[in-house]
């Protein structure tokens, strides 16, 4: 280096001395720049430009040229200029498919701020151009001339009248000023030859059609072919904007539904689908060929089949035809493991497929999107920008819609869908399709086409199983054989042999006394039945066992045994590696891991909501696979998983519903049997129910087997947070989410009658005339009181046969006064009360030779108001007839205080005789003319001797609500009597001229109410809510959403709680790890666990949370709701509290597996359901504006979100 130096010489350096630089830099800092002072203060000359305040932004087009064709030729004959009623619509301001797309970032989920696209079926807007014009007609007699606090202002003086010469021409209204593109275009008249050389050849082919050259048939063809003219300008305009209309819209009143028949074979199905979108290798059933007709035709389509027939093929197809058509189809589940299994299965087939979870996204831009039906409900209420590509919108597990808690999203979304998707519809069997599909389509305004299969694939066999283990491990009994016969005698044969056997081990118990047996004889059963399953080929099992810690203790008790073979053992283990090296660290070494992996090297598997999520998804390959031989699970596997089994077991048929033990219903039974049989591997499947104590009663048995499944039923309920999506939209209301909903589907079938009716009634009403008396002006509140007094008096004596004083007195031979069609005020006498048919009361009566027995309904209605008016009974004139009546008890009308002997019996018999034809003329026994004598001499005299029991003195009747109903009885009564139309000499005659008015106009304001909202049957709890959204400041009184309702809508539950905790600020001053913990309890479920220990910190932050939970539960009941204050603080579960915070704190997931009894599974999942509602309040805390409380939550999200518990899914790896 010196020798270089001293060769270069003394050169001067290239760049400064960096040492030198620094030197100068600290020992010199006011000659830094920043301390100059002409940086300091600098002053900017600036020009002033006005112009700059103007923003000018381009409106898009109010108007677009549309060609006009020639509808004979399809020669262009010009341009017109039409209307673009969507411009400047946006996903803020419109729900129109055409209006412009939003942020590219708000494509998939959308925003809570974007309207929802229109949804189909409902009536779309019309607006009417008077109204519009009104609204802006300025009123110059209104004009403010001043400010109020100003001494003077503007003056607005009427304008001189200009003479008639020079008054110039009206200037048309904007809205109806007609610009002509063509006159505009004339000054360049060459742009417009290609139309007129249209115009000029057009009529040239007209004139030179000639019959030259064909034949008579062609000729005669010819003539007789006629040409309409064409339409005027004004109403050819063709919309090449508005979608294609796939299905006809029918109109109301039609059929919505058309079953198809299965069992008919489809006639040259090649032809009719000669390019079909999918192919399959095996010949496709009936009923999945009938569907793809349909769907090749656009339809709807409700596929209701067996479980494993092969409704999937349904849904490939429909997948198929996105692709082909360039389109979108969205595949819903109604769990979350169920859709990434179903991400697996279509990815394989379908390239093009995304899959949309709570905590997932995996190519959200693909054709086929796979989610919960949850995340299709938020896209629909977020106007999310893909429902614009949507064709197709496929609902698996249709039954699903029964769950009470769940149920009525799948109701919400089916609503909520634009007339653009077409829907597909899979289900296992239920018996009332043709409703829910009539529903739908009525709804929808489309028809449904109904497909459901007859029977299953691979039929089934159901056993009965004694056996023990030992000698008696053989004692199978076949119940239901293949055909769907129920076996009497194998019952019979499976009761014996547990009799037998209990007699010689002498044990005795009650039917459900003893719902398992011991652990030792437990495990000798099931040692017993592998053997003889596996002896008979009828391996793999899946065992269901409808309680978690029985799945565990089985398969416990097995560990001994061993169902695999070496070459297998080698594939367990290489695969459950490959899995487990997914996880990190200690995450490997977990208990539950380590023994999962052992139980499956013997070919046993678990499979429940408490394992983890990725050891279910080892299993359930594994047993895909055949590897795992033995698979005991609940109920949510049989939950549309395709994965067949040879046999399975029932461990018991009674499960806990979460209210008590119940027997499994026929659908659950239907679900989880029909995982037997492999379809092209079995002729039958094979089911066995374990009879571990005693055999399950015979009635049971069939009922569960062979009784009907549940019917869809409607779930529909109103949440705030439907309410606050809705209600930010002024478009929709809520009342027509609840006409639509599937409880009001009767109702709303009803509607077409409804208004026939009323047109009908009014009709009728209108040529009623006006009648007028000078004495009957209170006729109508007559008719209003009459009416009243009827019908309480009739729900008294409904009630009245509960109090043993009245049953007392009402004995054979009893004097009373009934009200019956037209027999009102006739003396009867009792013969008989059927206590077992609601008290039904047979009477006899005396009625004339010559009265009428056929009344028309408004002539009997009258009898009865003009009886409200009577003292007495009727004192008949002709008793020359008699007969026995059966009637209910709200016919009576007074209980006397006479009774005649009277042989009951034989007055019945007698009278049911002379019934038949050929006993008419036989004359009637002494004990018939015995009562027919006293009854006369009733009659004749008037009724002097008779008086009427009181109520409340004779009879006895005590009870407050009962007195205080006859003293509103008797309050009616004297209302009625102080009418002073009674008085009127032609009263009756009157009365029935005005009834019929009268009733007309009550029957007109009964069905404008059936076609009110406030006939919804959820409508006053609707009201209810509303009063809650106001008292708590979601909604103002004119029902407008507050920012806070905003912020409500960005909550995917307990939007009313989330929400006052993050406006109260309770998580201003709490750690993440306090928010994190505080949060869980929304979304942890399981009732009984281990008391979490708390620190001072969490205490005082639960304390909080219940504070505001217990002030929304008292609003809530002082707003009429029924839920308890209680009830809605205890539903927030703060038993997993510990463990989320230690979580959050950074501790492994084997330590704070210890805090808890609480299973890894169920651990797992409250945390990754946690993550969800952490980010809906960050959104919360972005829509307020508040970035601390945003960031407190991404450190939250970031802090839960590592290791086991977020693992990625095998299914989408």
């Amino acid at each position: 280096m010196d020798c270089l130096g001293r060769l270069l010489g003394n050169l001067p350096p290239v760049l400064p001395s960096l040492k030198e630089q620094i030197e100068e830099y600290l020992i010199t800092p006011e000659e830094l720049p920043i301390h100059d002072p002409v940086h300091s203060r600098r002053w900017f000359p600036r020009k002033p430009e006005p112009i700059r305040l103007y923003s000018i932004s381009l409106f898009p087009p109010s108007t677009c040229l549309e060609v006009e064709r020639d509808p004979a030729t399809g020669d262009i004959t010009g341009l017109r200029e039409v209307l673009n009623k969507d411009a400047g619509a946006t996903a803020k301001n419109s729900s129109s498919m055409r209006r412009a797309p939003g942020p590219p970032e708000e494509t998939v989920r959308g925003s809570s701020t974007n309207f929802p696209f229109w949804p189909g079926g409902f009536p779309e807007p019309v607006l009417v151009k008077e109204s519009v014009e009104a609204e802006f007609q300025l009123d110059s007699e209104n004009y403010i001339a001043k400010h109020p606090k100003l001494s003077r202002g503007m003056t607005f003086e009427k304008p001189e009248k200009v003479p008639e010469k020079e008054e110039e021409k009206p200037v048309q209204k904007a809205t109806e000023m007609v610009v002509s593109i063509t006159d505009m275009l004339k000054v360049d008249e060459s742009v417009l030859k290609i139309f007129d050389e249209k115009e000029e050849k057009a009529p040239s082919k007209e004139l030179n059609l000639t019959l030259e050259g064909l034949n008579e048939e062609d000729t005669t063809l010819v003539k007789n072919f006629n040409i309409e003219a064409p339409p005027k300008k004004e109403e050819f305009v063709l919309n090449i904007s508005e979608p294609p209309k796939y299905s006809p819209v029918q109109e109301q009143g039609t059929e919505w539904v058309e079953n198809i028949d299965v069992n008919a074979p489809v006639d040259e199905y090649n032809s009719q689908v000669p390019n079909p979108a999918c192919t399959y290798p095996f010949e496709l059933d009936i009923f999945q060929k009938q569907a793809i007709l349909h769907l090749e035709k656009h339809d709807c389509v409700f596929v209701a089949a067996h479980t494993s027939a092969g409704k999937t093929v349904v849904a490939e197809y429909a997948i198929a035809l996105t692709l082909k058509h360039m389109t979108r189809a969205i595949y819903t589940s109604p769990i979350k493991a169920l859709s990434n299994q179903k991400y697996r299965d279509f990815k394989i087939k379908f390239d093009d497929v995304g899959l949309l979870t709570g905590d997932i996204q995996i190519n959200p831009k693909a054709s086929c999107l796979i989610m919960t039906t949850e995340i299709l409900q938020s896209m629909l209420y977020n106007g999310s920008d893909l429902i614009r590509d949507l064709e197709w919108v496929i609902f698996d597990e249709v039954h699903y819609i029964n769950n009470a808690e769940r149920g009525h999203v799948w109701e919400e979304v089916l609503i909520m869908l634009p007339s653009t998707v077409n829907i597909v519809l899979l289900s296992a069997t239920v018996p009332n399709t043709i409703e829910f599909a009539d529903w739908i389509g009525r709804i929808k305004k489309r028809k449904i086409y109904v497909i459901s299969t007859s029977k299953r694939p691979v039929p089934l066999e159901h056993y009965l199983y004694t056996g023990t283990g030992g000698k008696s491990k053989d004692e199978r009994f076949l119940l239901v054989d293949a055909s769907g016969n129920f076996l009497t005698k194998g019952y019979n044969a499976a009761l014996a042999a547990k009799n037998e056997r209990k007699k010689n081990q002498q044990t005795q118990g009650p039917k459900h006394g003893k719902q398992h047996m011991g652990e030792k004889q437990e495990r000798n059963m099931w040692i017993g039945l592998i053997d003889h399953l596996s002896r008979r080929d009828l391996l793999p099992i899946v065992a269901f066992t409808l309680s978690k810690k029985r799945c565990d203790s089985n398969a416990n008790q097995l560990m001994s045994q061993d169902l695999t073979t070496n070459r297998e053992k080698g594939e367990i283990h290489a695969f459950i590696k490959r899995c487990i090296d997914r996880l990190q660290g200690t995450d490997k070494e977990l208990p539950q891991v380590i023994y999962m992996r052992s139980l499956l090297m013997k070919g046993i598997g678990v499979h429940h909501s408490g394992i983890l999520p990725i050891l279910k998804e080892v299993v359930e390959m594994l047993f895909a696979k055949g590897l795992v031989k033995l698979l005991f699970a609940t109920e949510t596997f049989a939950m549309g998983v395709n994965m067949p089994a040879r046999c399975v077991v029932f461990d018991s048929i009674r499960k806990h519903d979460g209210t008590g033990f119940r027997d499994v219903v026929p659908s659950e039974y239907i679900q989880m049997a029909g995982r037997a049989g492999r379809r092209g591997l079995d002729t039958t499947g094979t089911v066995i129910i374990l009879c571990k104590n005693d055999v399950p009663e015979m009635s049971n048995l069939h009922r569960m087997m062979l009784g009907k499944p549940t019917k869809l039923e409607s779930q529909f309920k109103l949440t705030y947070s439907m309410i606050l999506n809705i209600l930010r939209v002024e478009s929709f209301s809520v009342e027509d989410m609840m006409k639509r909903s599937f409880s009001e589907a009767v109702q709303m079938a009803h509607q077409s009658e409804y208004e026939t009716e009323l047109r009908l009634a009014e009709v009728k009403l209108s040529k009623e005339p006006e009648f007028q008396c000078m004495m009957c002006k209170d006729i109508e509140d007559y008719y209003i009181a009459a009416k009243e007094y009827v019908d309480q008096r009739k729900m008294i004596f409904k009630s009245l046969f509960v109090y043993p004083g009245v049953m007392r007195v009402m004995t054979p031979g009893r004097i009373i006064i009934i009200c019956y069609k037209q027999y009102q005020l006739y003396l009867a006498c009792l013969l008989k009360i059927d206590t077992k048919v609601n008290n039904k009361l047979t009477v006899f009566i005396l009625k004339g030779r010559s009265e009428n027995a056929s009344f028309l309904a408004e002539e009997l209605k009258t009898k009865e108001a003009y009886s409200a008016c009577q003292e007495k009974f009727e004192v008949l004139e002709d008793t020359s007839e008699h007969m026995c009546l059966e009637i209910s008890p709200e016919h009576l009308a007074a209980i006397t205080n006479k009774t005649i002997k009277v042989n009951a019996e034989k007055v019945i018999d007698n009278i049911k005789k002379r019934e038949i034809p050929r006993f008419r003329n036989d004359p009637p026994t002494q004990s018939v003319m015995d009562v027919v004598g006293e009854l006369q001499r009733l009659n004749e005299s008037g009724g002097e001797n008779i008086s009427i029991l009181s109520l409340t003195k004779d009879l006895g009747v005590r009870e407050i609500k009962a007195v205080l109903q006859i003293e509103t009885l008797e309050v009616l009564k004297s209302k009625v009597m102080e009418r002073s139309c009674l008085e009127c000499t032609q009263f009756k005659e009157h009365f029935s001229h005005t009834f019929v008015r009268y009733n007309l106009k009550e029957r007109i304001g009964r069905l404008k109410f059936l076609m009110s909202e406030e006939a919804l049957q959820l409508h006053p709890e609707y009201q209810m809510r509303i009063k809650v959204l106001k008292r708590l400041g979601y909604i103002e009184n004119n029902n407008t959403v507050t920012l806070k309702g905003r912020v409500a809508c960005e909550m995917g539950n307990h939007e009313l709680m989330v929400t006052e905790l993050v406006l109260e600020n309770v998580f201003a001053e709490s750690p993440v790890e306090i928010v994190a913990a505080l949060l869980s309890s929304m979304v942890f479920q399981q009732k009984n666990c281990s008391k979490p220990t708390l620190t001072p910190e969490l205490e005082k932050g639960i304390n909080k949370f219940k504070d505001v939970a217990e002030n929304i539960g008292k609003i809530q009941k002082e707003c009429g709701l029924p839920e308890p204050v209680g009830d809605f603080v205890d539903q927030f579960n703060f038993g997993l509290t510990e463990v989320v915070y230690q979580w959050a704190s950074g501790l492994p997931f084997s330590k704070i597996m210890e805090l808890t009894d609480v299973q890894e599974g169920i651990t797992v999942k409250c945390i990754q359901r946690l993550d969800e509602t952490l980010k809906d309040v960050k959104n919360a805390a972005h829509i307020i504006g508040d970035p601390n409380l945003r960031e407190k939550m991404e450190a939250a999200s970031t802090a839960i979100k590592r290791d086991i518990v977020f693992t990625p899914s095998l299914y989408t790896q």
